[in-house]
């Protein structure tokens, strides 16, 4: 329900704790807001950090954020709506708070690099980056509308979110690399 739907009360009892115990570990309902946006963020960095990236071509690293990206999220296919719900109840206040550009880094500097090495064609990367998320990401934020449209395809399944991995590689390969 984002920040403003959010009810204390409601989230203690999902929870199954008691509201001061929430009150005890977060002050208000925003300190735990807060707390709620920048776990994400700490545990993407976690796995980036992991991916030892410097090691890889700029493809295959690029590949390596992709396929990161999608298993992150496929973990948890509900967290693309509290992005969308902090973007339009709060344009984004809390989120910058979160130091998501740090995860982006990883990216641009990938991309940076697929450019100054010519394996990928002159992109602006900050444009990119918002493609290539775009592409990996909207998935998790549609599947609830896409479901109901191909009832018989469960877009959550192993088989599937594998599927669109490759997929979302490929499109995005054809994007960034050269062509001649």
């Amino acid at each position: 329900h984002g920040l403003n739907g959010a009810r204390m009360s409601a989230i203690a009892t999902r929870a199954k704790v008691t509201t001061a115990t929430l009150h005890y570990y977060f002050e208000n309902k925003e300190s735990l807001y807060r707390e709620v946006l920048q776990r994400p963020v700490d545990e993407v960095q976690t796995k980036l950090g992991q991916l030892n990236l410097e090691g890889l071509s700029p493809e295959e690293a690029l590949k390596q954020i992709v396929r990161l990206a999608i298993a992150n999220e496929a973990q948890n296919p509900q967290r693309q709506m509290l992005w969308f719900q902090e973007a339009s109840q709060n344009q984004g206040i809390y989120f910058k708070e979160c130091n998501v550009l740090s995860l982006h880094e990883h990216l641009l500097k990938v991309l940076e690099q697929g450019i100054a090495e010519g394996c990928f064609r002159q992109i602006e990367p900050f444009l990119a980056l918002t493609y290539i998320l775009s592409v990996c990401l909207f998935y998790f934020t549609v599947h609830e509308n896409w479901k109901h449209l191909t009832p018989d395809i469960d877009r959550l399944s192993p088989e599937t979110i594998d599927e669109h991995t490759e997929e979302a590689i490929a499109f995005i390969l054809a994007g960034v690399k050269r062509s001649d």
